[in-house]
């Protein structure tokens, strides 16, 4: 098959590229979004080699190709529109509470930008060892011991502190890229709030004087954002917006003069005269209630400082606190040190806990390379990696996180641990704590990790399996004996009915092959057939199995829901991986579909000619013998 001429055909067929806005496919269809519909010549493409039908569903045209064909005809229909598929943000992704929306663009804000964050964080734990004082010879640091090695340790210290000083640029990057903004005009706006001519913020409300702008009467301090978050992430939101209108209402002449220009001024001005201000306004005034809370509240205080730690982090107020810890750490021979770095630390190691946690469980080998990096990071204290990269996007390790963070806070703050330094708050926070603190402060980590990994085990089993109960009532009644290559389960419990029941044209019309469709009432799926895991879709929601004698079979759970990026569905099994028919292969939140406006039923599809005859039908438990393959004798 000439993939690239049929996907030079199709693009053609479909009004040329320019037609084309998005470009996606799911286990069996390339599904085109095309501006002008009337443009579409589908007799021609269905004429096409290798497409077995072609229809139109919610404003996507879908070309039927099958398993394997589809992925190698998408990559150069890809090719062909400039190899950037632009993925349409699904509805789907509109609904559920309004939490669960912030942490979601949060993530998709925070994760292309992991790898700067996590090889700072690990270069600031390298830099902690040149310039420890204590750790190899008490009262000296390794530099002092060993001169030679002071320049290095200072570029390396350059190196470490690069991505945090410039955080607002690369956050105003993907952060204007996410709202649908030009990134590089947020990259600039990011670089005017670090810009060197400013304050630097870390000096802020240290006591230094305070510059200012003197402009219309009205008086603009001249502060830096170095390592915020939230004063760009609103002004990125801000900016994009901008960006997009005046696109709409600006000659084209004018377009790319005035555009950029009016963006950044007016967004500028903004972010100095009411948001920067205000959201420093905002992070000043939770500092000092948690101050007030932490010495009014004892270790009650202490640990709902912990349990609410990472959350403030998720707004980068938390650098406010520099300001109190400064005033601490000034005052030691009154105050005895800081409160806030031993429940940073507690709260640093717990977010690594749950991701090594995590590493421990999952078997998607993406998701272990970034646990390993980030979850190292996190004991080291940076713990953006993992919040944002994993804890966050699996939302039941975060929650373990925190509840192990209030719990190793509630300890240290009882027993008044303090820090008389700054440093890296995490495992390497022995150096800034007072020395007849350290067996409290272990204790303390050693609280946090454990229940937060512990309690990722116990709520991750839990949610990857929602329907514990009702399969496990299943199995009871239903022991099931070792099963032959010449017979088929129910995948799950639910009514089985021929594929031609099903609400999808595509497989009732039996296009990609025959076969039978479930409609479940329970939400694990489990093999059909012995076999071997073929494939398993990126989005999760198709697996592909092949058996002994070459019989492959398509299960595809639920219909349309290649556009919920595989968040109903927990696979349970990996590529190559050989099953037993009746062994579970995914769960599916059955709710989580309906909610989304997708049907739940499972087709089980033979992807190529294979005869066979019933032996059941209708109401079935889940593994019941279904189907004999083979001709009915």
């Amino acid at each position: 098959m000439n993939y690239p001429s049929i996907a030079a055909q199709i693009v053609a067929a479909v009004g040329g590229r320019e037609n084309l806005s998005n470009v996606m496919h799911c286990a069996t269809r390339l599904r085109l979004t095309c501006l002008d519909e009337s443009k579409i010549d589908a007799d021609t493409i269905a004429e096409l080699e290798g497409v077995k039908g072609v229809f139109n569903a919610k404003g996507q045209f879908q070309i039927i190709f099958g398993s394997g064909t589809v992925n190698q005809v998408c990559d150069e229909v890809l090719k062909l529109t400039g190899g950037q598929p632009v993925q349409p943000q699904p509805k789907a992704e509109a609904e559920g509470s309004v939490i669960n929306r912030f942490i979601k663009m949060l993530s998709d804000i925070f994760v292309p930008i992991i790898p700067a964050i996590v090889a700072g964080g690990l270069l600031m734990g390298i830099n902690n060892i040149f310039t420890a004082e204590g750790l190899f010879v008490s009262g000296k640091t390794l530099i002092e011991l060993y001169p030679q090695f002071a320049d290095l340790a200072g570029m390396i210290n350059l190196f470490s502190n690069a991505a945090f000083t410039f955080l607002p640029v690369l956050i105003g990057f993907s952060a204007t890229k996410k709202f649908g903004g030009n990134p590089y005009l947020g990259a600039v706006l990011g670089m005017i709030m670090v810009h060197p001519d400013l304050m630097n913020a870390y000096s802020y409300g240290t006591g230094a004087a305070v510059p200012t702008w003197n402009l219309f009467g009205l008086s603009i301090e001249a502060v830096g954002y170095q390592g915020t978050v939230l004063p760009v992430l609103v002004m990125s939101f801000f900016l994009a917006k901008l960006e997009t209108r005046l696109h709409k209402i600006t000659p084209s002449w004018l377009d790319n003069l005035t555009t950029p220009l009016i963006s950044i001024l007016v967004c500028g001005f903004v972010t100095f005269l009411a948001v920067g201000p205000v959201m420093r306004t905002a992070g000043n005034l939770l500092a000092y209630g948690i101050s007030w809370l932490y010495h009014s509240l004892g270790f009650i205080g202490g640990g709902l400082f912990g349990l609410f730690y990472a959350p403030i982090v998720l707004t980068g107020m938390h650098h406010s606190f520099i300001a109190i810890e400064t005033q601490l750490l000034a005052e030691t021979a009154v105050t005895g040190g800081s409160f806030i770095f031993a429940t940073a630390s507690m709260n640093n190691v717990a977010q690594g806990a749950a991701v090594l946690a995590v590493l421990a469980i999952t078997k998607d080998s993406k998701l272990k390379s970034l646990c390993s990096a980030s979850g190292i990071s996190a004991l080291l204290g940076i713990t953006e990696p993992a919040m944002f990269g994993v804890n966050l996007k699996l939302k039941t390790p975060f929650y373990a996180a925190i509840i192990g963070s209030a719990v190793g806070s509630a300890y240290v703050a009882f027993h008044h641990v303090l820090a008389v330094a700054l440093g890296a708050a995490g495992l390497p926070g022995f150096i800034s704590i007072r020395p007849a603190d350290w067996l409290h402060f272990a204790i303390g980590l050693a609280l946090s990790m454990i229940t937060a990994f512990i309690l990722t085990l116990v709520f991750t089993k839990k949610q990857q399996n929602p329907n514990a109960k009702t399969n496990a009532q299943t199995d009871k009644q239903n022991t099931l004996p070792a099963v032959d290559n010449q017979t088929l389960l129910s995948p799950t419990a639910g009514t089985v009915r021929p594929i031609e029941q099903s609400t999808d044209g595509t497989f009732s019309e039996k296009l990609m092959g025959d076969g039978f469709v479930v409609f479940p009432t329970c939400g694990e799926v489990c093999a059909p057939i012995n076999g071997t895991v073929k494939f398993i879709f990126p989005t999760k929601h198709a697996i592909g199995l092949v058996n002994a004698d070459g019989v492959e079979m398509l299960i595809h759970m639920g219909i349309n829901t290649v556009s919920l990026n595989g968040e109903p569905f927990n696979i349970l099994v990996q590529e190559g991986q050989n099953v037993r028919a009746g062994q579970p292969l995914a769960a599916m939140n059955l709710k989580q579909i309906e909610d989304a406006g997708c049907s739940t039923e499972i087709c089980c599809i033979f992807t190529a000619p294979t005869p066979f005859f019933w032996t059941a039908e209708g109401e079935v438990v889940q593994t019941q013998p279904i189907i004999s393959l083979g001709e009915k004798q």
